[in-house]
């Protein structure tokens, strides 16, 4: 392991590239294939006798240093990037689960990945249950004789419920299961799951990872022996491998990686605040918060809170609406970890595959609103706020 600060790790990687023209910034390899000296050659590489690219669905240089720049960050032995968050997450569950398997899951999930559990695992023979993670009785009881994965985000998309990741890892290893956790929402500069002993740590790489909107990626980390099953598996055959001008574009965006988190963890904390003291809020969602039961694992499992709060306003679901739409700095726009403040509703957007049922089981009311804190100064964040908040006094 590097013997750097991550923030040295985010900007130089594993090892310095050693361009033959004395590039600073390491070059984008855009071809979709390599050639080989001989035949003999070729036939070694496709073997697996020789190391060397083949094809970039398999491999491209590009693509593995943003792989072991990630990897190292999480202090696993290697990664592997895919298309889209949505990849990463198929391609961690699938990699390892047959039919007549069974995953647990946490109740609350990305919209997507609940309806990829929910929807289509069964379909292959997959049994998924789903499950309060914030309650360890109701973790436990949900482990049965089949069950080969545990599944979970931290803090949960869009809920903001912390789930202690040391209980996550001991009741994997105790039931010889795999542990996947979803760390999107804090980075590895926030948050490092695998000293939890949790086996593979996924990215939407869209996220902070890239930080500036124009890519859409994802990134799993684990062992070399869990990753190349991943590659060899399921993202050879499936493809939902990442392009090498995205990969380029997140190496580029890892290098303000900690000064962007450092900001977004600063304004956050000042909004949710804010929020918590306005008259015209009902709820915040924010482990920041002392009135946040994961505000106990800030200094311990995570070290800060993150760029994301939820809320809850006074008033009726069109109150709601009027207020998104009295946004005039902040940007009505799904995702998170950008530059620019984006504001959702989870209900009718980002979590739309949940059936209001399901919804209600997760803890995801009608009225919640989600925000990711961008980069802008706070103050400006604040008075988009509050001339929004006079549209439904």
């Amino acid at each position: 392991m590097s013997k750097h600060h991550p923030h040295t790790q985010c900007i130089h990687g594993p090892q310095k590239a050693n361009d033959p023209h004395g590039a600073l910034t390491s070059p984008l390899y855009q071809t979709s294939t390599f050639h080989f000296e001989n035949a003999a050659q070729g036939a070694a590489r496709f073997a697996g006798d020789e190391p060397g690219y083949i094809y970039t669905r398999l491999g491209n240089p590009t693509t593995t240093e943003l792989e072991q720049k990630v990897a190292q960050l999480e202090g696993c032995e290697a990664a592997a990037a895919t298309a889209t968050g949505m990849g990463a997450v198929s391609a961690s569950v699938l990699s390892f689960l047959s039919q007549g398997d069974h995953l647990v899951a946490s109740s609350a999930l990305y919209g997507c990945t609940f309806a990829f559990f929910a929807h289509m695992l069964p379909r292959w023979g997959i049994e998924v249950t789903f499950v309060d993670m914030t309650n360890e009785d109701e973790l436990r009881a949900a482990i049965k004789p089949n069950s080969k994965m545990i599944f979970a985000e931290t803090p949960i998309n869009p809920t903001m419920a912390v789930i202690d990741l040391a209980l996550i890892g001991d009741v994997a290893k105790q039931h010889n299961l795999i542990s996947v956790v979803d760390n999107t929402f804090l980075t590895p500069l926030l948050q490092s799951p695998k000293q939890y002993g949790i086996d593979i740590i996924m990215h939407s790489a869209t996220k902070y990872l890239n930080g500036h909107g124009d890519v859409v990626a994802g990134i799993v980390c684990g062992s070399l022996e869990h990753i190349t099953q991943i590659k060899m598996m399921v993202l050879k055959d499936i493809g939902a491998t990442i392009s090498p001008h995205d990969a380029w574009l997140i190496n580029r965006g890892l290098k303000t990686l900690a000064i962007r988190v450092e900001r977004h963890c600063q304004s956050a904390q000042t909004i949710a605040e804010y929020l918590e003291a306005h008259p015209q809020v009902s709820k915040v969602y924010y482990p920041g918060l002392k009135s946040h039961p994961g505000h106990r694992f800030i200094g311990k499992q995570m070290k800060a809170a993150g760029g994301v709060i939820a809320f809850e306003i006074k008033g009726s679901l069109t109150d709601g609406e009027q207020f998104i739409d009295s946004m005039k700095l902040c940007t009505l726009a799904v995702s998170l970890g950008d530059a620019e403040t984006l504001i959702q509703h989870p209900a009718s957007m980002t979590h739309s595959p949940y059936t209001p049922e399901e919804r209600l089981a997760a803890g995801i009311s009608d009225g919640l609103i989600r925000l990711s804190v961008g980069l802008e100064d706070v103050n400006d964040i604040i008075n988009d706020f509050n001339q929004a908040f006079t549209k439904i006094s």
